[in-house]
């Protein structure tokens, strides 16, 4: 699997929900993508970042893969940090992006199982980062504002566009 570019059309669509009971594809598909991100030194990846119209999403916190179908925050604090932000989408630079620091996540296991993650932190920012793809949302589009056309100059310049 290739991981797409922005400015990448696709990066900035929404993704379509998933029936993980009647889609016999996406054990295929969660492999594929743990592949990519463990290829591209990734923590996390969606699937709209390869190119799949699908509400799916893996990432690794500590040594425990794991994959998401439908992932909704249903939760967040309202106490946010700002961190610094890669994206395997925007290779080359970093964003600060303000995140709430805990969140509730609920989605479905690629079996259709329902799932509810309480996360802190880290594992916290990751989702909320690779929720943001299933909707179309790239770190660029959380820079502040003050500093935003810097940093897609400097994304520019990294990557020769």
């Amino acid at each position: 699997m290739e991981v797409l570019h922005h400015p990448n059309p696709v990066l900035k669509s929404h993704a379509a929900d998933v029936d993980p009971s009647a889609d016999g594809s996406l054990r295929d598909l969660v492999r594929a993508m743990a592949e990519t991100m463990y290829e591209e030194n990734g923590i996390g990846l969606a699937a709209p970042q390869v190119g799949v119209d699908k509400r799916v999403i893996v990432f690794d916190v500590d040594d425990k893969l794991a994959a998401l179908c439908n992932p909704v925050i249903v939760e967040a604090s309202d106490d946010t940090e700002v961190d610094d932000e890669g994206c395997l989408s925007v290779p080359g630079i970093t964003v600060p992006v303000a995140r709430s620091v805990r969140v509730v996540c609920k989605g479905q296991t690629i079996e259709g199982r329902e799932i509810t993650i309480e996360a802190a932190d880290l594992l916290a920012r990751v989702l909320q980062h690779e929720i943001d793809h299933l909707d179309g949302v790239l770190i660029l589009d959380r820079a502040p504002a003050e500093v935003r056309s810097s940093i897609i100059r400097a994304y520019h310049e990294a990557n020769r566009l």
